[in-house]
């Protein structure tokens, strides 16, 4: 790497509030996403596509969470530390190693609800206006995604395939020989990674794009799909599974957008500026960069706070834990759960 000698000068910006931020995330995020996945497991029925995705979607956030005591570690002293140091080894290969892995399968997994979503939409309309959609095949890959089974395999081939491209790319990396004797945790090469990291970085990235149009293509078929409903007849009672699906694929796409796009967006840029020279500007394009990351990863933090916001079954579960109920009321509140997670 051209200029993997840099040397990189982290300002407090990376040394005290990501370290910070870090370490406020982590009790934050590891508490709801607990709480989230006991309630699931207590009240939801293990065969719902429903739960199958937000259960995966609970593992990678725990997954992610599990990070953010050694990226906050690394953030605050990692420029301290020696780059074969133990600590080091662990900071980025581990952590980067779960960080990256979980936050894809996140992603992906988020663009798969989405198509759940639009599928049960589909599943719902009325038998002359679904005919509208007259591409069979891509109603038939649409149900796919509300069939069980497959959201169970497609679930695993996401972890399996995205667990084995990150784990290739940093064992070649571990492999390769380090000139320097003595070198900083903290550097260029470890924030911007060899070439193999970079060729699975643009994989990422496409996979990122890919997952993104699909949910934005998903949400503007979803509203030229209502609209045409509305022109023929009037939205019923029963139609109000529509505003369901709408605003579950509007929360999906703010997500994806706020939380992950400008780190996407930014890294094939900071690609690009890596073969300046100038060490200043390359610290700061690093921090930038880290930022990003940081805004990616909190989005795991807040995920049991949009869950409770949307989900009024979560919502119900959760005063639950804290009220005094009958056997009979835990027995109908798994029936409500049933009925309306049958419906998404």
């Amino acid at each position: 790497m051209r200029n993997s000698t840099c040397p990189l000068q982290p300002s407090l910006a990376t040394s005290v509030a990501l370290p910070v931020i870090y370490a406020l995330l982590f009790p934050a995020g590891s508490f709801g996403n607990i709480l989230a996945a006991w309630i699931f497991s207590k009240q939801a029925p293990t065969k719902r596509t429903q739960y199958i995705y937000l259960g995966n979607l609970v593992t990678a956030n725990l997954l992610i969470c599990s990070t953010m005591p050694f990226l906050a570690a690394y953030f605050a002293r990692g420029y301290q530390w020696n780059y074969d140091s133990v600590m080091c080894r662990i900071a980025n290969h581990l952590g980067t190693l779960i960080m990256h892995v979980s936050m894809y399968v996140t992603i992906i997994i988020l663009c798969s609800t989405a198509l759940s979503q639009y599928a049960t939409l589909k599943k719902n309309s009325d038998t002359q206006y679904s005919q509208a959609v007259n591409e069979n095949f891509y109603r038939c890959v649409l149900e796919k995604f509300r069939q069980p089974k497959f959201a169970k395999y497609l679930c695993i081939i996401i972890w399996l395939t995205v667990l084995c491209i990150t784990v290739i790319a940093i064992a070649y990396n571990v492999q390769e020989k380090d000139m320097e004797e003595h070198r900083q945790c903290y550097n260029i090469r470890v924030e911007a990674g060899e070439f193999t990291t970079r060729i699975a970085a643009s994989v990422a990235t496409a996979c990122f794009f890919l997952s993104f149009m699909t949910v934005l293509l998903s949400y503007y078929s979803l509203n030229k799909h209502l609209s045409k409903i509305q022109k023929n007849t009037c939205l019923g009672e029963k139609h109000l599974i529509y505003s369901t699906v709408k605003r579950n694929i509007l929360v999906i796409q703010m997500i994806l957008t706020i939380c992950f796009l400008p780190y996407h967006i930014f890294r094939p840029i900071f690609y690009v500026l890596l073969t300046n020279n100038d060490c200043p500007r390359l610290s700061y394009l690093v921090e930038v960069k880290n930022f990003l990351t940081c805004l990616a990863a909190a989005k795991s933090s807040v995920d049991p706070i949009i869950i409770l916001l949307l989900d009024k079954t979560f919502k119900k579960s959760l005063y639950g834990l804290f009220t005094k109920s009958t056997p009979e009321h835990h027995k109908r509140n798994a029936v409500i759960f049933t009925e309306e997670t049958s419906k998404m």
